[in-house]
């Protein structure tokens, strides 16, 4: 028997920065199962459950403590990670979390990080399978009617890659002081006719609200519509964060800061502190001259968030399509067959051509 067909070797416990990505048993590759929590033999199925120390919990952080102590912190002053495959023991450098070894396809995480950088406080693990996600792909792309027929067999057979994207959330205690006006609607009669119209008071008063896990994207490389899409994610079954949760799946490390995701955590706040000012004002309208607004005790953390992603080729163009790894939710990309297109232009034009007639023949 050659050293080809000899079963893989049992690799030695490792220090520093590695994960144990093999298996204690056979040695085969293993990776955390979606839906379980435990990492998962590739070969002979053996599994790992993940555990959690007491103490270990999902704690958020001081923004106004952070900005103080990291006055010039950026994402492009971060160092890169260096990533040893248990493997073949290459060394990667990445800024990358987790991926894999391009020498063996060995699964790399990422254990340690450079200085300066936030680590996730929190993941919500993957929930569903890879053969669950390419199910709602395929179900996905059945259901475009107006996609070419052809695009069914690739939403059929195309594989989907894993992957956690980052994101930031943020609380924050608001005080929003407002000045506008009330409307009252009344009517008048003007030659006989009644007409509506409104009587404005001015107003002014003070709101507050409490804001708790604001998500805001804290990557560039999915594009924030279709995350917001895949949403509402189930923040609720977010742990504390281990990187075996990563193994065998990709990571992508944040690279919006935490600044730049505030600012986008209060445009999204901005729309429901309105709809309270409108309420406050009271009346039949509300017209609304100035909200101005404080912000306290703002709470931040970062929070890993599964996805599975597909990427094919179709006509010589690629596409993508989403994956939300714990409610199946499916966003993407897709082509339109102009045949289906026209069919239903002319579809359309008969119907509308059909009443008219059927109406002028009731005439």
């Amino acid at each position: 028997m050659t050293d080809a067909h000899l079963p893989p070797p049992v690799p030695e416990p490792l220090t520093g920065d590695l994960l144990q990505t093999r298996c204690a048993g056979c040695g085969s590759q293993v990776a955390f199962a979606p839906g379980s929590s435990a990492l998962q033999c590739a070969a002979c199925g053996h599994r790992t459950e993940i555990v959690h120390d007491d103490h270990e919990s999902v704690d958020e952080h001081s923004f106004d403590a952070w900005a103080a102590a990291n006055p010039k912190h950026t994402v492009a002053s971060l160092g890169g990670m260096v990533l040893t495959c248990q493997g073949c023991r290459a060394v990667t450098e990445s800024t990358a979390l987790s991926g894999t070894c391009q020498f063996c396809s060995g699964n790399l995480v990422a254990v340690s990080s450079p200085e300066g950088m936030i680590e996730p406080e929190a993941v919500v693990p993957f929930a569903i399978e890879q053969a669950a996600a390419r199910e709602a792909f395929a179900s996905w792309v059945r259901s475009r009617w107006f996609a070419p027929n052809a695009l069914k067999a690739v939403g059929d057979t195309e594989s989907l890659q894993g992957t956690y994207v980052p994101h930031w959330t943020f609380d924050a205690d608001t005080r929003s002081d407002y000045t506008g006006e009330r409307g009252e609607r009344y009517t008048v009669e003007v030659n006989g006719e009644t007409q509506r119209k409104v009587r404005w008071h001015p107003a002014r008063g003070t709101v507050t609200r409490s804001f708790d896990d604001v998500v805001v994207p804290a990557s560039t490389s999915v594009p924030p519509k279709t995350l917001d899409t895949l949403g509402p994610w189930e923040l609720g079954k977010a742990v504390p964060y281990r990187p075996e949760y990563l193994a065998g799946h990709s990571t992508l490390r944040y690279d919006v800061d935490p600044p730049a995701g505030l600012a986008t955590a209060k445009k999204a706040m901005a729309p429901v502190i309105r709809k309270d000012v409108e309420r406050s004002i009271g009346g039949d309208e509300q017209k609304i001259a100035r909200v101005q607004t404080a912000y306290a005790a703002v709470m931040f953390k970062l929070v890993l968030l599964p996805i599975w992603i597909a990427t094919y080729m179709y006509a010589g163009k690629q596409w993508q399509v989403m994956v939300n790894a714990n409610t199946g939710e499916v966003t993407g990309q897709r082509p339109f067959s102009a045949g289906k297109i026209a069919i239903a232009i002319v579809a359309a034009i008969i119907v509308v051509v059909l009443v008219v007639y059927f109406w002028l023949m009731r005439r």
